[in-house]
């Protein structure tokens, strides 16, 4: 990103509009890339190609068209050395923004649709290329659009009132695979209808619910709690505020032949629940706790890490002494920030708890963050020991 305030001046007459291809420079005048112009978002630039990559491929210099062929092109390969789709595995991230050099553009693919994500004002032009790239794989048969009305506000479109040319085609269901556990999703759900950031933390957490209680907060359509039951845990509570997120849950336990003794769903705000719970002396063995984004901006961090906090603070009580509680953050301006240990650690002396870190990964940490993965950068999953 080149920030607005980080532009000495614009050289050239008229000046160039939105969506236009500009040379980037230093401050003696020499180019160091090229990339895309926004006359009103504060990410003035999004750089496309740096001087020594335009230099070894000249073929794609200054051309988004053969830009967008070739970064798609990398992407599909990349999933594929990954094993992604696989037999087991046919929900994944193939365009992850700035993971894949595409800042703004966010694609995922369920079976053979692609839901296209876009929150930059260049994805929207460039939207019929971007379209002709993905239907050119074999295996994808529909695209369904989401443009992020908010954030392209700040980009400087408005499309809350636009229609359309060619409306995307409507899914109320759709079925697909991970790791061999069935999910029916919605596309009108939250972000792209499924959160396929969380896929080995899910399968990692299968592989130690055993022999335990479980309690997924936040739980969405129940990945946890999902994961949880196939690997042999002996009940599982999953919790959220939202009433079509929990019909889904309640779905896929039937898709997977889960047991509906040993699993069940609540629709209640995490919070009062657990505030509830340890009023009760209820905890349980293994807790997870994957709230929304609470600080999507730098701005909101302040308050968000109180929101954090409290919210942690409560998971621990609720969490069996010696028990394991696995925390997760996806806001960016939290997890880049380096402050979530350090909001744990306050929320521990809040609970009267002592937390022991036994596994860290996303942002801030050594761990490599899969590229398939939806905001990749701005994940941060903890596991804890509660004592």
């Amino acid at each position: 990103m080149v920030y607005s305030g980080a532009v000495d001046r614009i050289i050239g007459r008229p000046p160039p509009k939105t969506g236009d291809i500009v040379l980037v420079a230093d401050g003696t005048e020499k180019p160091f890339g090229w990339g895309l112009y926004n006359s009103v978002s504060m990410f003035c630039v999004r750089l496309m190609q740096l001087e020594e990559e335009a230099a070894r491929d000249p073929s794609s210099a200054l051309s988004m068209e053969k830009l967008l062929e070739n970064r798609i092109t990398a992407a599909i390969s990349l999933r594929r050395s990954m094993r992604l789709p696989s037999a087991d595995t046919n929900a994944y991230r193939l365009v992850n923004s700035e993971g894949d050099r595409l800042s703004g553009l966010i694609i995922d693919v369920f079976g053979d649709i692609a839901v296209i994500a876009s929150s930059a004002a260049w994805v929207e032009k460039y939207k019929p290329v971007i379209e002709s790239c993905i239907l050119r794989i074999d295996a994808i048969n529909h695209i369904k659009w989401r443009p992020s009305v908010d954030m392209l506000k700040e980009e400087g479109l408005d499309l809350s009132d636009k229609e359309e040319s060619h409306p995307s085609p409507s899914f109320e269901r759709v079925k697909v695979l991970e790791n061999g556990i069935s999910y029916a999703i919605s596309l009108e759900g939250q972000k792209t209808g499924f959160y396929a950031d969380q896929r080995d933390n899910r399968q990692f957490i299968s592989s130690i619910a055993e022999g335990q209680k479980v309690l997924d907060l936040c739980c969405y359509s129940g990945g946890f709690a999902l994961n949880s039951a196939r690997g042999g845990a002996t009940s599982v509570i999953g919790v959220d505020s939202s009433l079509p997120a929990l019909e889904l849950a309640k779905e896929n336990i039937f898709l997977n032949n889960l047991n509906p003794g040993m699993i069940s769903f609540l629709k209640e705000d995490a919070t009062q629940f657990m505030k509830g719970a340890a009023s009760r002396h209820e905890s349980w063995d293994l807790v997870i706790l994957d709230p929304p984004k609470l600080a999507p901006r730098r701005k909101d961090l302040q308050k968000a890490s109180g929101m954090y906090r409290n919210l942690n603070s409560l998971a621990m009580q609720v969490t069996k002494r010696g028990g394991l509680l696995m925390t997760c953050s996806c806001s960016g301006a939290m997890t880049q920030s380096g402050m979530f240990l350090r909001t744990l650690q306050g929320a521990a002396s809040m609970a009267g708890r002592k937390v022991t870190v036994l596994r860290q990964s996303g942002a801030g940490c050594d761990h490599p963050i899969d590229p398939s993965y939806p905001e990749g950068s701005y994940l941060s999953n903890v596991l804890l020991r509660v004592m």
